[in-house]
């Protein structure tokens, strides 16, 4: 009898301790740190889930609560990093800290800032994030000051506040992140508290398409297939750089932006966090000195070929390819640039040394 209270008493001291235990703590309990392991984040890591390829394969690590993110928050495909790791009772290797040896190279920023918000690209690999907004999609690096002290981890998919500044090279680079809940029309928000938006969604809006801007900065480099009307991609020295073309940008000498021209922009840095073109400079030949008979123009319909350069324009007429000179052009009309598959109405002449050549051109 005696012993059967014992036995009860001791049944009951087990429940009550259990009782005290957490409940998350009955399901997994991590144990302490058993290896270090290296490798390279992978798609589909989550805030919840890290997936990372090391020398001895892929792995699947939980992150939780616990996981100490301090010295790496980053977790982008690609990234470099070392994971100390536990085992849980729920059979998972769990993150218990997670650092990262990376660096990013010093690069002097510009003392004016602009805050934008949107959602970590699938395409982000390394250091670039491509954000995208809804003012179009930005290319932002991270450097080692980046403060991450706002966001819990730096994953794809998922919506941040981005604050960011111009760098010497050309690139915008975060300042600082932080988590952000995603509101039912997201906006690009400016620092200053404006929004940046257009018709079409894809390009962002001239900060003032009525002022003329001072050039602050310039850059060389080729066009990129990406090019359309309103949003310059210039494959530079120190990587792709985005420009808007405004209304009064001043393209009169680089005006057609087909794959692998080469052009020197001249450059501003508009408050919505996108470099804004002032002038674009092309690679043009000097003129044949050919006569041109304009008396006998005529008129033709077409779409810009990709061959195109500031010096021949190629058509894709309904007839064939044209090759129509572009050293006398008198008029452009209803477009600022000329991009391949831009749709056009050229008024061209035969000139003396056999070519057609381009009086005016129209955009359609």
């Amino acid at each position: 009898m005696k012993k059967e209270r014992i036995r009860t008493i001791g049944i009951g001291i087990c429940l009550v301790l259990g009782m005290m235990i957490p409940s998350n703590q009955l399901t997994v309990q991590a144990e302490e740190v058993m290896a270090t392991v290296q490798g390279k984040v992978l798609e589909g890591t989550t805030s919840g889930l890290l997936k990372l390829d090391t020398k001895d394969g892929d792995m699947e690590i939980k992150l939780d609560s616990a996981t100490d993110t301090s010295a790496c928050k980053i977790l982008l495909p690609d990234n470099k990093i070392s994971v100390s790791v536990s085992h849980g009772s729920d059979g998972y290797l769990h993150a218990v800290k997670i650092t990262t040896e990376a660096q990013t190279p010093a690069v002097t920023l510009d003392s004016s800032t602009s805050t934008v918000m949107g959602t970590i690209g699938q395409k982000t690999k390394g250091d670039i994030l491509y954000l995208n907004t809804d003012a179009g999609e930005m290319e932002i690096k991270l450097d080692a000051t980046t403060n991450m002290s706002g966001c819990s981890v730096l994953v794809a998919d998922k919506y941040y506040s981005i604050t960011c500044a111009r760098g010497s090279d050309a690139y915008m680079h975060a300042v600082s992140i932080s988590d952000a809940a995603k509101p039912a029309t997201a906006t690009a928000t400016t620092a200053a508290g404006s929004t940046s938006t257009t018709s079409t969604g894809l390009t962002p809006a001239p900060s003032d398409p009525s002022a003329v801007k001072t050039a602050s900065g310039s850059v060389t480099g080729t066009v990129s297939e990406k090019t359309t009307e309103t949003l310059l991609y210039l494959d530079t020295n120190e990587g792709e750089t985005q420009f808007v073309i405004e209304n009064n940008s001043d393209a009169k000498l680089g005006m057609v932006l087909t794959k692998g021209n080469k052009l020197a922009v001249s450059y501003y840095h508009g408050s919505d966090g996108y470099l804004h073109a002032v002038s674009i400079v092309g690679v043009k030949n000097a003129s044949s000195g050919a006569t041109v008979d304009t008396s006998s123009a005529s008129t033709v319909t077409g779409t810009v070929n990709s061959k195109s350069s500031e010096d021949i324009l190629y058509l894709d007429t309904q007839y064939g390819l044209m090759e129509l000179k572009m050293d006398g052009v008198q008029s452009v009309s209803n477009c600022k640039v000329l991009v391949s598959g831009k749709k056009l109405t050229v008024s061209c002449a035969r000139g003396s040394d056999a070519y057609m050549h381009v009086i005016s051109i129209t955009g359609s």
